[in-house]
């Protein structure tokens, strides 16, 4: 991971952050972890909500994040918008989370120019 964060960027929009967003996930197996992370925290999201027990929804957020942030660790070697960009990323995780599900994410990412990045 690089031991300095880089300047914050300023976004104007959502819009104009998922080009961003995307590009610091240029490897499949990086957005493979977050694709995980996520499907398994849906059914903690689910007893959160029908429980009312927040020690659920801590739990979704763990299983969900951990996955992400190993997948930024061991494959991507960067720090993790959810640092800089906490809104923005997650309403980012959770599209790119749609995307990988209805298979139209690999288009998005030839749309945008975004290629995995080379070691």
């Amino acid at each position: 991971m690089t031991n300095q964060p880089s300047p914050k960027k300023q976004f104007e929009s959502f819009q104009d952050f998922w080009p961003y967003y995307l590009g610091e996930h240029s490897l499949p197996e990086c957005r493979i972890q977050h694709f995980l992370g996520l499907t398994l925290a849906i059914p903690f999201l689910f007893v959160a909500v029908a429980t009312g027990e927040i020690r659920w929804l801590a739990l979704a957020t763990a299983v969900g994040y951990g996955f992400a942030f190993w997948g930024h660790y061991r494959f991507e070697k960067n720090r993790p918008a959810t640092f800089q960009y906490p809104v923005y990323s997650f309403f980012a995780d959770w599209k790119m989370f749609w995307m990988m599900r209805e298979g139209t994410l690999d288009e998005e990412l030839r749309r945008l120019g975004i290629a995995p990045k080379v070691g």
